[in-house]
């Protein structure tokens, strides 16, 4: 089969239809309609000649050639954006996909340098393309991993192979309670009674409870993996749960949100700047990490 342009756009689309898990939760990402999705995905296995996926009621999954081709895919288009990158580094100028995937909340830490590093950027280069992707934490890594993004910029316990991991600062993390829970307004001798049974979010990046051991209750009847989905329970009065004190700071100044001993419940997560070693001999990657590290410095 020889590779055409098409076959490149049909690419990405599979591309982005497996890694949204199905077609209808790729409308977004891609900006067109399922039917669209659905007709260019049939016209990619009409093209390869193989069934890439089984679709219906029962769910989206890949078939054993499905999987193989979305293997081969990621490692083609990195290749084009590596081919890209290099005939412009040529001319002494950056030029291709500049991919960042963050966790999410990171743009109200005053201390996050991603919004100054793109504007560097772009002023480095016209041909620039800025795609930025907010995921939980794990996806962060994966996506740098797969080469779905040049860089990342999260939290991260357990190093993976094959990535390097550049320290940029600690977040501070409490806990707090919204109007119209019993610990808002509860006097300071009452505290300790009402949160042994005050139920706790549970959250999916290194703020489980074996990360804090608070000894606090977590029956599981509130998950939330994004602090956005947090701030939604805390904000509903039935939860407490802890958030970074940036990003609950919003509600603390307009009194919805209070935290709870602060000097007792609290912890730090540290937040890394993460990128593949493959990617090492990339200008436009080496660029993108070079302007975020000098940006974050002096926001520090």
């Amino acid at each position: 089969m020889q590779v055409h342009d098409v076959d490149l756009r049909l690419l990405r689309i599979f591309v982005a239809i497996v890694e949204c898990g199905g077609l209808s939760a790729a409308e977004s990402r891609l900006n067109i309609g399922r039917s669209t999705i659905s007709s260019h995905l049939s016209d990619l296995e009409v093209r390869l000649g193989i069934k890439l996926c089984k679709r219906g009621r029962s769910g989206f999954e890949l078939t054993e050639p499905g999987r193989v081709t979305y293997q081969a895919s990621l490692e083609l288009l990195q290749q084009c954006e590596a081919f890209a990158t290099t005939v412009a580094s040529s001319k002494d100028e950056l030029s291709g996909r500049v991919t960042i995937a963050v966790i999410d909340t990171m743009v109200s830490d005053p201390r996050c340098g991603v919004a100054s590093a793109i504007a560097a950027l772009k002023a480095r280069g016209n041909n620039i393309q800025f795609d930025i992707n907010v995921c939980e934490a794990r996806e962060v890594e994966t996506s740098v991993v797969n080469g779905r993004s040049l860089v990342g910029l999260g939290v991260s316990r357990h190093h993976l192979r094959g990535l390097d991991y550049f320290p940029l600062h600690n977040e501070t993390n409490y806990l707090y309670c919204g109007v119209g829970h019993p610990l808002f307004d509860c006097e300071p001798s009452k505290i300790e009674k009402l949160l042994a049974d005050a139920e706790v979010i549970t959250s999916n990046y290194m703020r489980d409870r074996e990360t804090r051991n608070d000894g606090l209750n977590y029956q599981n009847s509130a998950i939330a993996y994004h602090d956005e989905g947090i701030a939604h329970l805390i904000l509903s009065g039935a939860f407490i749960g802890y958030l970074p004190e940036h990003y609950a700071s919003f509600w603390v100044d307009k009194g919805l949100f209070k935290p709870i001993l602060p000097e007792k419940y609290c912890y730090q997560i540290p937040v890394v700047l993460i990128s593949s070693k493959s990617n090492a001999v990339s200008p436009l990657a080496n660029a993108l990490i070079e302007e975020i590290k000098r940006c974050h410095s002096s926001t520090c």
